[in-house]
């Protein structure tokens, strides 16, 4: 009898592993869902680097028409990894769904998020600079972009201490 509710156990487990698994959706459905905590599924074609050290997971060749993105900000990729061994890989990202800039997307902010074979990406390397825009120098300070401000200077024939008409202040 043991052995049968082994066995029961085990089938309801890759029964469970399949429903999840079909309950992600591609990613040219995921605007349907904006609003709603879905998975979505589909193959990284690359992580991208923007501006502030934002990383984009695009799924497409042309990121610009397709109709989902994944991402991850700079103070996140401490808690999710290194995303950037995500290219090439069927992915699986649960979360909620957003529309930005009119596309669909999910913000990835920690590695429980991705379900399959995504989940063994690897922490980020020690010398991995999350802040890292382009063109930055450890060794270079540069101005700051604020006007600078001057100070007033005191005039000359204000009266400072002295009534005007002379007479000693009391």
């Amino acid at each position: 009898m043991h052995a049968l509710h082994v066995a029961v156990c085990v089938g309801i487990f890759s029964l469970a592993s399949q429903v999840r698994a079909s309950d992600c959706i591609p990613i040219n459905e995921a605007a349907q869902h904006v609003g709603e905590v879905k998975c979505v599924t589909g193959k990284v074609h690359r992580v991208k680097v923007g501006s502030k050290g934002i990383h984009f997971v695009d799924f497409c060749e042309d990121q610009m028409t397709c109709p989902f993105t994944v991402v991850v900000f700079p103070a996140d990729l401490k808690d999710v990894g290194d995303v950037r061994r995500l290219e090439g890989r069927m992915i699986e990202i649960h979360g909620p769904v957003k529309l930005y800039d009119g596309r669909a997307e999910i913000i990835l902010n920690r590695v429980s998020q991705l379900t399959g074979g995504s989940t063994m990406i690897p922490p980020l390397p020690k010398n991995y600079d999350v802040e890292k825009t382009g063109h930055y120098s450890a060794g270079h300070l540069r101005p700051s972009k604020r006007p600078t401000t001057t100070k007033a200077t005191p005039s000359t024939t204000a009266a400072y201490g002295n009534d005007v008409d002379g007479e000693e202040p009391q």
